[in-house]
């Protein structure tokens, strides 16, 4: 993709201390790359002045008329982007604009290239012990080494983010619920090392709400993509207690308990649930692969007609982003 356009879509909340210098080194990148190119800011309802300072740059500015959220901004954004490529970076000025060459060099054989953090980005332990459950619990869910998972930085082909735009939820967390979404519908995915700059202000993701909220967001792509990866742990778990306690009562006691016949049956209706929802997974990624103007008859009645996938992505749509 060697002449594709470029947007750069960039979430602003209270970003007075660090836009205005980050956009002047943008647009000295991206006039660098001779290519089409847009910057979009989305100010999500900041109240320091953040629309004073990128007014009169060479940026098209969307302003949400109150603060709605990092995941909205990076939606509104993405509405209103025209480039073949989107980038998605940070207001804050930890993003290092000179690393988008690289990010969109690889963009043509990998559908996303994300900017994978290498400069020990987390200093509090507790943040740092959080990203390496987050990461070791998404490989474990859609079978690929995730080597950052709440990194914004990123660069993915347009036509492949649009079709995703519904699942993104309102908060921080949309980096976790775009790389699993991509990687368990199929979509190929790049980490290329980045080294993180100091940030201008303080962190606004809070470790404990947003970190539960990482934690649900994986589960729920996890249920919607590969259900099976949930449910037959548990299956597991509990034919292993009954075999336990099987093997215990038997030499003890010569008989079968109820909780041995409890175990075994809770173990084969995780199995058989997770089976089961594994199927209705597939049935929504079918449906969603025939596109959203797909059309089907209800009943013989041309009159009657559904949008399967319309339908589909509300119903599943109203399950991520609360």
């Amino acid at each position: 993709m060697q002449n594709a356009s470029i947007s750069v879509i960039i979430p602003a909340y209270n970003e007075c201390e660090s836009i205005g210098e980050l956009l002047e080194k943008l647009i000295g990148v991206l006039k660098g790359l001779g290519r089409p190119w847009e910057i979009i800011v989305v100010d999500d309802g900041s109240s320091d002045g953040t629309l004073e300072v990128i007014k009169g740059k060479e940026v098209k500015i969307i302003a949400h008329p109150y603060n709605i959220g990092n995941g909205a901004a990076i939606k509104t954004g993405i509405r209103h982007a025209s480039g073949d490529i989107i980038v998605m970076m940070d207001g804050d000025g930890q993003h290092n604009p000179e690393d988008i060459p690289r990010l969109i060099a690889k963009i043509g054989p990998y559908d996303m290239v994300v900017g994978a953090r290498t400069n020990g980005f987390v200093q509090n332990k507790h943040r740092t012990l959080a990203n390496h459950s987050y990461n070791w619990l998404a490989s474990y869910m859609t079978h690929f080494m995730i080597k950052d998972l709440t990194s914004g930085f990123r660069a993915i082909k347009s036509s492949v983010l649009k079709r995703f735009t519904y699942l993104i939820p309102n908060t921080f967390s949309y980096p976790t619920t775009l790389t699993l979404s991509l990687l368990r519908a199929g979509y190929s995915l790049k980490y290329e090392p980045i080294v993180t700059l100091d940030r201008a202000g303080k962190s606004k993701i809070n470790l404990l709400t947003d970190g539960i909220r990482f934690f649900l967001i994986i589960f729920k792509i996890a249920t919607l993509f590969s259900p099976l990866k949930i449910f037959l742990p548990f299956s597991w778990l509990f034919f292993g207690l009954g075999l336990a306690n099987y093997a215990h009562t038997y030499f003890t006691a010569h008989r079968l308990t109820n909780m041995t016949v409890l175990c075994f049956i809770a173990g084969f209706l995780f199995f058989l649930l997770g089976l089961i929802s594994e199927q209705i997974a597939q049935l929504r990624i079918v449906y969603f692969e025939a596109g959203e103007n797909s059309i089907g008859t209800v009943e013989g009645n041309p009159q009657r007609r559904v949008r399967w996938n319309t339908q589909l992505a509300e119903v599943f749509r109203f399950g991520l982003i609360t």
